[in-house]
């Protein structure tokens, strides 16, 4: 069958994908957008099977060579459809578009169902709000081999456009769940994973504590921190020496600095 092009920005066709911008639609239909030529590579590295890919070759910076993505995406049995630059600037997410975006499912698993290694790292976020700060602790994530990162309380979802922008399709290569609080408490308890807690108001350096075994760090919002809760079930609290007249860093920032201080133990 040949390939649709489409070079109306009023097309019907695209109707369905700009409904994806909302999260209700999201979470109803399971389905979300990933957009860019290197974030739907890592997507489809990470074994992601696009339900259908949108491509402008006007908008590549090397359609000769870049193209061959689209036809590795209709190799796995996603649809494809060539759209004009007018169209496809209608339907894209970002400025300055790169002439790739595909419908792909939401990432994320039930928190019971993640596949976790033996000592685990794991990355707890509670209440994250900004979608730009979870898709940056994805990539942290990513790049220091965690095994997984929990949103409790999310105020995002995994499928929000900007994390899967932000992520550079990270959320697609690291296991992620989300649930309560509460759920995630116990769950941590019944995996028997520690629980280190980011915040300002302890003595103990994130650098004087132990996180070899199966750990699990927790960070909150840059605003209000983690929740009394959260700071009640850790098993240790940690800040991160600061010396300027702020009193908090950003919270992706925070994450990755205990993170590495992780991986730095964990590895020597």
């Amino acid at each position: 069958m040949p390939e649709l092009v489409v070079t109306s920005a009023s097309n019907p066709r695209l109707r369905s994908v700009l409904a994806l911008r909302r999260r209700r639609a999201r979470e109803a239909e399971g389905r979300t957008v990933v957009e860019g030529y290197e974030e739907l590579g890592l997507a489809l590295d990470a074994g992601v099977v696009p339900e259908s890919v949108l491509h402008c070759p006007e908008l590549m910076l090397d359609p000769d060579r870049q193209s061959g993505l689209v036809a590795r995406a209709r190799d796995l049995g996603a649809s494809t459809l060539r759209l004009s630059r007018a169209a496809f600037e209608k339907v894209a997410y970002r400025e300055g578009p790169d002439g790739f975006l595909a419908v792909v499912p939401v990432a994320g698993v039930a928190l019971a169902d993640l596949d976790l290694p033996a000592d685990p790292l794991v990355l707890v976020c509670e209440g994250i709000e900004k979608p730009g700060n979870l898709g940056a602790m994805l990539r942290t994530a990513d790049a220091a081999g965690v095994a997984a990162v929990v949103a409790a309380d999310p105020l995002t979802d995994w499928g929000n456009p900007n994390v899967v922008r932000s992520s550079k399709g990270t959320v697609f290569s690291v296991p992620v769940a989300s649930a309560p609080l509460e759920d995630v408490l116990t769950w941590l308890r019944d995996n028997g994973i520690r629980l280190v807690a980011t915040t300002p108001d302890t003595d103990d350096l994130h650098t004087s504590v132990d996180y070899r075994g199966a750990v699990a760090i927790a960070v909150g919002t840059e605003k209000e921190g983690l929740t009394r809760r959260a700071l009640g079930a850790a098993d240790v609290r940690v800040r991160i020496p600061m010396t300027g007249t702020v009193n908090s860093l950003n919270a992706a920032t925070a994450a990755a600095v205990v993170v590495y201080e992780a991986v730095r133990q964990r590895s020597g």
